[in-house]
């Protein structure tokens, strides 16, 4: 008897290593770092679902709560910036003003941030941290944005937000106001929030109305299509912490509005099959990753196109072939009217090819591109560089996207 507390600590401890311990690349730095953290947001997944499941309401809000408990945010970080909230059009948005600086007239950065347009908030942990990091380094007015998030709506509402606080913040009154110079704005965002930054950008760009555009965009692994589940780094990266093939496929369809029981379906491609006619030619090469992946980013890949499946799809989810949630779709002529780009992409990432194929049609149509790639990273390092939960990778990138914005804004 004297030995059973012993076998019950140790079949938990390796219990506990098993659930935690993912294979990773070696390429990969700090893996149990990495490890820990993606098991911590499994736990706090499954224990949502579970909830749900027990009828306490939907897994995504008890999430949320789960994490923003988890969440570190100091007021006092970086005090010569200035905070305020206030709203943009109807829309809440965090400002951070600098204080410091040479005086004279500010950059301008609007940003939105990422978390599958379900998770994140820009007043919490580490979005509010880097947005200080931003304003005091760029001499900037940050704005970044409090849209609105699945479940409480679905698209186009949070693309509608971001457009709206865009216009507002662009407006010659509210540059003024700030003290912002109007040929040195920038939009960004990273994840969902780099599409919906992609998306905004391209509006803009094209709207005759507006006196001030964007001079440039700024876009972290962005995830920019939704007809693709199989490119090479969805199949390479499918259970990468610390997201996953299963769980961003689930975040567009909960986006866009899709039946989850054909989760199936869309990860076999099904809902872009040879079957639906929407989908023409012209509109199939622009997002062919064989023609717009370089030999070395396919790998030893092979496409996956269905040949029949999900008949009428296109027109029960008309956002799958909407720019505005898919800015990989959009003609030559509107990509040739966007801003300057910097594009972030991540070898261990499942968007990687996503941001990559981005890079390469708005280069197609004349504009100016900056594609950094890092070779150790993985989603979600750009906002991971803070201790306890803080990687070189993601220090090094938070430095180059600033040092970017300093060169070109």
């Amino acid at each position: 008897m004297r030995r059973f507390p012993l076998i019950i600590t140790l079949l938990l401890t390796v219990s506990l290593a098993y659930y935690i311990y993912t294979p990773l690349p070696d390429a990969l730095q700090e893996q149990w770092k990495l490890m820990l953290l993606d098991a911590s947001f499994r736990t706090i997944t499954y224990t949502a679902a579970l909830m749900q499941w027990f009828g306490f309401g939907h897994y995504i809000p008890s999430t949320r709560k789960y994490v923003e408990a988890l969440e570190i945010t100091d007021p006092e970080f970086l005090p010569g910036v200035i905070v305020s909230d206030e709203t943009f059009s109807g829309v809440p948005v965090r400002v951070y003003e600098a204080s410091g600086g040479e005086g004279g007239l500010k950059r301008g950065l609007l940003y939105f941030h990422g978390g599958g347009w379900a998770y994140g908030s820009a007043k919490k942990g580490a979005s509010d941290k880097i947005s200080r990091i931003w304003s005091d380094e760029l001499n900037a007015v940050v704005v970044s944005v409090e849209y609105r998030l699945y479940p409480e709506v679905q698209f186009p509402v949070p693309y509608l937000d971001c457009l709206a606080a865009a216009k507002y913040f662009l407006s010659s009154e509210v540059l003024s106001k700030y003290s912002i110079d109007p040929e040195r704005v920038a939009v960004s965002g990273d994840s969902a929030g780099g599409n919906l930054a992609a998306a905004v950008a391209q509006e803009i760009s094209q709207d005759s109305r507006m006196k001030v555009k964007f001079s440039a965009q700024a876009l972290i692994y962005p995830a920019v299509q939704a007809l693709d589940f199989n490119t090479p780094s969805f199949l390479q990266n499918q259970n990468m912490p610390v997201l996953s093939r299963f769980f961003m496929v689930q975040f567009w369809m909960q986006y866009l509005e899709a039946d989850l029981s054909l989760m199936g379906q869309f990860l076999s491609n099904n809902h872009s099959s040879l079957q639906q006619p929407l989908l023409t030619p012209k509109l199939r090469a622009r997002f062919d990753w064989t023609t717009l992946l370089s030999p070395e980013q396919q790998k030893d890949y092979r496409p996956v196109v269905a040949d029949e499946g999900l008949e009428g799809i296109l027109e029960k989810v008309p956002g799958l072939l909407d720019v505005r949630a898919s800015p990989l779709l959009a003609e030559l002529e509107v990509l040739s009217k966007c801003p300057k780009a910097y594009i972030m992409t991540c070898e261990f990432d499942v968007l990687r090819d996503d941001g990559l194929m981005y890079a390469r049609r708005l280069q197609e149509a004349g504009v100016t591109v900056t594609s950094v790639h890092y070779q150790d990273g993985f989603h979600g390092c750009f906002s991971l560089v803070f201790r306890p939960l803080d990687f070189d990778v993601g220090k090094r990138a938070l430095r180059d996207y600033i040092n970017w914005l300093q060169d070109n804004l």
